[in-house]
């Protein structure tokens, strides 16, 4: 039997994105722009195939072409034929539907493989008798033969991405490992060169190790470019090492994306939007990320739009390193009556950032308030969907330019419904209360994490010309009571600085925000909550986090003793801040589960949240940030990897409980969401069911123009594996 946490349960839930209402009320110049992004969005996204692992395009080809010549519904009497039962053929349906909602075979929640949840020859004799094969044999059994094997496998480096022996990883030739890494972001550095838009490749020639750093770029010419001088193609000598930097990585989608942002440039509604897709378009171009950097100044400078988007190589969850960005691109609809609360928040920001537990010195110097907007997403393409997000990512920009803020209310409304007899972990007299309040607690979290958990806190930096943004003979860390001893100098930046924990350590430091933020009637009141009310949304917002801090575990690795989901890490070190509180704040009791099962029930004294709760998180946030801002690796990694140990020893045995987890846990849902094409003067939008076969006929339908070619360019691009 393999183990349940690889494969996806035929159970699993799928939900449509609704967007209709939000879509029909923009105008036709409106929806004109929001289809061209979104086109430049869908292609854009394929890339994350070619970044998640060496299989994930060839699978997604054969998938793509057995479902061309037969749709679900037909397919099904196929795989009656082939000697599929009912519960293999829709487990088959649900693999490919994960594979499309995650481009690629590796869960984006949790980097974890799935594989099909039927025998392999039964998933062989489905291909064999598909419409497809019997049309080209040839290609479809060699499709069949270049993902079969990687289509199952669960070697232990195949179990889950990493680095090196840890595990797959994309971004990266499979030679590689951490110090190879270390060493290139040296190079990187040197050349002021950002690590966001490339891939590393490693040979070594006459005993002389050799890099190629490859650039994403629709331009596959390496030579100089006027305009272009901040991308420094070329061969370098770098200590004992070569390294050669090429443009022309992903170079059919980057293009395809260019032409559709080209296109979407005549339906801007205003100078800023078309600035902005200027300096996209020379971005994926020609690999600049100072270009795309210009293009998110300009994004910025775009207030209020009634359609809000952003794309580009963005979150570095994924690459081990912590470094590169994954690709995505979105396209949503402001919901005017949910975004004029967080407008709300952002106007009372420079009241509540005081509030924060660290000195003056240690908060912006000022506040850029930011763009915080509730939106209906109409596409989505990257490898999942998150509930808020805080962009852009780019240090420099959020520290001294600022950032925007989006919550992504669609995506609310169906990511975090659950049903009682499926919640776990929690007394039975905390259900109801975590159901009715989950939604609206959440909220209020989601806004203070992304504005003033993301949004707030300085570096300390030294430029390139020596200057220092702070009063270096002045400033003391709040923890010793000494002088600042180290920042950030020259092309530093918190990602290249904290690498591998910066992730995951910048999403701990949000959360922390927002449950200490939380518990100001202030904020309570701004989201609609008074009295009795608001303590139920202070209380279910806790017991969240505690609940999701033990949730966490199942993305803990103990073999290799790594986490595989950054927000999901940050969340049980919380869980273990409030345990080592004491006082019985939180609580973690063992037990039979009534299906005779192990069991673990969660509890929190609300009576202690203003009190031992408050003061646990007070200090804990304090010492993320100092860390933070003053460029402390060795005093940061401490304290996070100390806190995110999963050991057997102590008042609680982690591993144990993890073991819980895993028989208990839930599938993360999977979402399907809408096409729009163009049909004479106007744009025509097209939803589908919630249900598996739903979403494969929503990426069925994706690509109509040009499906062959985009299937025939995946499979020559590289991957490096």
């Amino acid at each position: 039997m393999v183990d349940s946490q690889y494969y996806l349960p035929n159970d699993i839930g799928i939900s449509a994105l609704d967007c209709r209402e939000a879509f029909r009320l923009l105008s036709p110049k409106e929806q004109m722009y929001a289809h061209y992004l979104s086109r430049a969005s869908w292609y854009g996204g394929l890339i994350v195939l070619i970044q998640t692992s060496p299989e994930s395009a060839n699978i997604y080809v054969l998938l793509q072409k057995m479902f061309c010549g037969q749709a679900p519904q037909q397919l099904e009497a196929v795989a009656t034929a082939a000697g599929l039962s009912a519960e293999e053929y829709q487990a088959f349906l649900v693999y490919a539907a994960g594979l499309y909602a995650n481009m690629g075979n590796y869960k984006s929640f949790g980097d974890t493989k799935f594989i099909p949840n039927l025998p392999k020859e039964k998933f062989k004799a489905l291909v064999w008798e598909t419409l497809a094969f019997k049309q080209s044999p040839g290609d479809m059994e060699t499709l069949w033969g270049y993902c079969c094997e990687l289509l199952y496998s669960l070697e232990d480096k195949q179990k889950q991405l990493g680095l090196g022996e840890k595990g797959i990883s994309a971004y990266f030739s499979g030679n590689c490992c951490l110090e190879d890494a270390e060493f290139a972001q040296k190079f990187l550095d040197s050349k002021n060169l950002s690590a966001y838009n490339t891939r590393l490749f490693k040979t070594e020639i006459d005993g002389k190790r050799c890099y190629e750093v490859r650039l994403a770029s629709a331009e596959k010419d390496n030579c100089a470019v006027e305009g272009k001088s901040d991308v420094c193609c070329g061969k370098y000598e770098f200590e004992d090492s070569v390294f050669s930097v090429k443009r022309g990585d992903y170079a059919f989608l980057m293009e395809k994306a260019c032409q559709n942002l080209e296109k979407a440039k005549d339906y801007a509604a205003n100078e800023n939007q078309k600035r902005m897709l200027e300096e996209y378009i020379r971005s994926f171009t020609c690999g600049s990320v100072e270009a795309h950097k210009e293009g998110s100044r300009y994004w910025i400078k775009d207030k209020g739009p009634i359609v809000e988007s952003y794309i580009g190589f963005i979150e570095s969850y994924r690459d081990p390193f912590g470094s590169r960005g994954e690709f995505e691109g979105f396209v949503a609809v402001v919901n005017k009556a949910m975004s004029a609360r967080f407008a709300q928040l952002v106007s009372s920001a420079e009241v509540l950032l005081p509030e924060l537990p660290w000195p003056p010195a240690f908060e912006k110097d000022r506040f850029l308030k930011p763009d915080f907007t509730s939106l209906d997403v109409l596409t989505f393409a990257g490898s999942g969907i998150p509930a808020g997000i805080n962009i852009p990512n780019y240090d420099d920009i959020r520290q001294t330019e600022g950032f925007k803020n989006v919550s992504l209310g669609n995506v609310l409304a169906v990511a975090y419904a659950t049903q009682k007899d499926k919640l776990t972990f929690l007394e039975e007299n905390d259900k109801d209360l975590y159901i009715k309040w989950k939604g609206p607690s959440f909220e209020v979290q989601v806004g203070l994490h992304e504005l003033l958990g993301h949004g707030s806190g300085k570096l300390f930096v030294q430029d390139d010309k020596g200057k220092y943004n702070f009063d270096q003979t002045a400033v003391r860390n709040p923890e010793t009571g000494e002088l600042i001893l180290s920042w950030y100098k020259g092309s530093e930046t918190w990602d290249s600085k904290f690498s591998t924990i910066a992730s995951s350590y910048e999403e701990c430091r949000a959360e922390c925000v927002g449950l200490y933020l939380c518990l100001n009637k202030q904020v309570l009141s701004i989201f609609g909550h008074e009295g009795e009310d608001a303590e139920e949304v202070v209380y279910v917002n806790w017991l969240n986090m505690v609940r999701a801090g033990l949730l966490g575990l199942e993305f803990y690795t103990p073999e290799s003793k790594s986490w595989r989901q950054a927000h999901m890490q940050a969340r049980f070190v919380i869980l273990r801040v409030l345990l080592e509180a004491g006082e019985g704040l939180v609580g973690l009791r063992e037990c039979t589960g009534a299906d005779g099962q192990p069991d673990v029930v969660v509890t929190l004294d609300r009576s202690k949240i203003y009190t031992v709760g408050k003061s646990a998180i007070q200090r804990f946030l304090c010492k993320l940030q100092v860390h933070k801002s003053t460029a402390d690796v060795e005093g940061g990694r401490a304290l996070y990897e100390g806190h995110s140990a999963v050991t057997a020893d102590g008042t609680h045995n982690f591993l144990h409980l993890r073991e819980t987890v895993l028989l208990r846990k839930e599938a993360r849902k999977m979402f399907v969401q809408a096409n729009t094409y163009i049909k004479g003067d106007s744009v025509e939008l097209v939803e589908y069911e919630g249900s598996a076969a739903g979403l494969i006929q929503s990426f069925v339908e994706r690509f109509p123009d040009d499906a062959e070619e985009v299937e025939a360019q995946l499979l020559q691009m590289t991957c490096w594996c």
